[in-house]
């Protein structure tokens, strides 16, 4: 592979903002020094007034694949991702047919040794009838095991109390959890009914899956993750409340995690107004007061990771009328970190926090070996990026399978001007460049 020289750059990394040079070579990191002279035949990047950082990990992501061709795929969704500075994502389970066996998990493996063009890796799904696969689980294939701990796509939630106690006790991977409670949900839902009919606004989304639902549903998993020492990370809290259950702080050396997503920090239950369906998603957006606490939360540490959630649906199925038709989810990954630059500007937290929550904090939760830094000897995933530009969401820039974003109209503080992947340019700020050099993420897991 050719060497490359990216010089006169401003990197992020581990804590620091310092200016300096980055060598890479066979698709590596081979040096970081101020002042580097370029190898013959070497490429060379002029980065003067870029930062760059390591290549956003996305572990939060539903690609569609196998299943759903018409809402995207492995090949869509990670080239969109590549155009939001995403180089590496983890798939959920709840595709059809789900992700809940070793031959599912293998399968997803081998689309995306053909497909992908970002770094993959899959979870495999926890149900009431499959512990023994849980027990089992391949650690070298999988990232973790997902729970849905409320209603989800497929035959897969789990409320079995028995089998949930099995799983947190016996997992040898990390124990993820969308966590709802659904009788809770199930009774909002009736009330609604009896006063609305089928008429029920999407503007009560918040209101039917509620703060208060989400809060029993998260206080469960860490009751079941403290009785069993599981090591659980809790996905897209919405709520403020939900933080009392974590801890503050750096997330190395916890047992318990959490997670939000970049949609719960730029909507609130006011936008239903205008945008309805379009920013549908399990759990809700909730008010301003809990999009406030979430950056808070970041700010001090009990949200341990930022990520997206992406879950495309075509803006037919969001159309409907009808609430229980139209689907719930978002497309997100090709505009996640522009929009996390965007709260960076607006002062909600620092650029060094933005690369730990989304960068350095996923490889380390999910044991991801040699990514997720910048260090000397880690795969050279990377993303340039423009603090001075803008991004101008329009529909016609949108690379989503779908063909559209709910950030359409919005003009973000901050540009991805490059993508690199595994030492491979992947993303030139106006194009996608086939690259052919994406592979499974790695995890360093000898003690399991």
């Amino acid at each position: 592979m050719p060497q490359t020289l990216i010089t006169n750059a401003t990197l992020v990394n581990e804590g620091r903002t310092f200016a300096s040079d980055l060598l890479i070579e066979n698709g590596r990191i081979a040096r970081i020094d101020p002042q580097i002279t370029a190898p013959a035949g070497a490429t060379v990047v002029d980065a003067s007034g870029l930062h760059l950082l390591p290549g956003f990990i996305d572990d939060q992501v539903h690609f569609r694949d196998p299943g759903a061709p018409h809402k995207g795929s492995i090949r869509s969704e990670s080239r969109a991702a590549l155009a939001g500075g995403v180089t590496s994502f983890m798939d959920m389970p709840n595709t059809n047919p789900t992700t809940t066996d070793q031959a599912a998990l293998e399968a997803k493996h081998a689309t995306a040794r053909r497909d992908a063009a970002a770094n993959w890796g899959f979870y495999l799904g926890a149900s009431n009838t499959n512990i023994d696969d849980v027990r089992s689980v391949d650690t070298k294939l999988a990232c973790g095991v997902k729970v849905f701990m409320g209603a989800s796509t497929g035959n897969m939630l789990v409320d079995d109390e028995k089998v949930l106690s099995h799983i947190f006790r016996d997992c040898p991977l990390v124990v993820i959890t969308h966590c709802e409670y659904s009788p809770m949900i199930d009774e909002n839902v009736a009330r609604a009914r009896a006063e609305y009919g089928d008429e029920i606004p999407v503007t009560l989304h918040p209101s039917l899956r509620s703060a208060e639902a989400c809060y029993a549903s998260s206080e469960m998993a860490v009751g079941l993750a403290k009785e069993h020492g599981t090591r659980l990370h809790v996905l897209h809290i919405s709520t403020a409340r939900e933080l009392e259950l974590f801890a503050p702080g750096p997330m190395e050396g916890k047992q318990i995690t959490a997670e939000t997503c970049i949609h719960f920090l730029h909507f609130t239950d006011a936008d239903f107004a205008t945008l309805g369906n379009l920013v549908k998603c399990n759990p809700a957006i909730k008010t301003a007061a809990d999009r406030a606490g979430l950056l808070k939360g970041i700010a001090e540490g009990r949200i341990d990771i930022l990520a997206t959630d992406h879950a495309p649906h075509t803006a037919e199925e969001k159309a409907q009328a009808n609430y229980f038709k139209s689907p719930a989810g978002l497309p997100l990954v090709q505009e996640v970190l522009q929009a996390s630059l965007d709260l960076v500007h607006q002062g909600h937290f620092d650029l060094e926090t933005l690369v730990t929550k989304s960068m350095h904090n996923p490889a380390i939760r999910f044991d991801v070996r040699e990514r997720g830094f910048l260090r000397e000897g880690y795969w050279a995933d990377l993303v340039l990026v423009d603090l001075a530009g803008e991004t101008k969401v329009t529909r016609e820039r949108c690379r989503y399978h779908i063909g559209w974003t709910p950030f359409e109209g919005r003009t973000l503080k901050g540009r991805v001007a490059s993508t690199w992947v595994n030492g491979v340019m992947a993303f030139d700020g106006e194009e996608v460049i086939e690259h052919g050099a994406a592979m499974a993420l790695e995890y360093d897991r000898n003690s399991l």
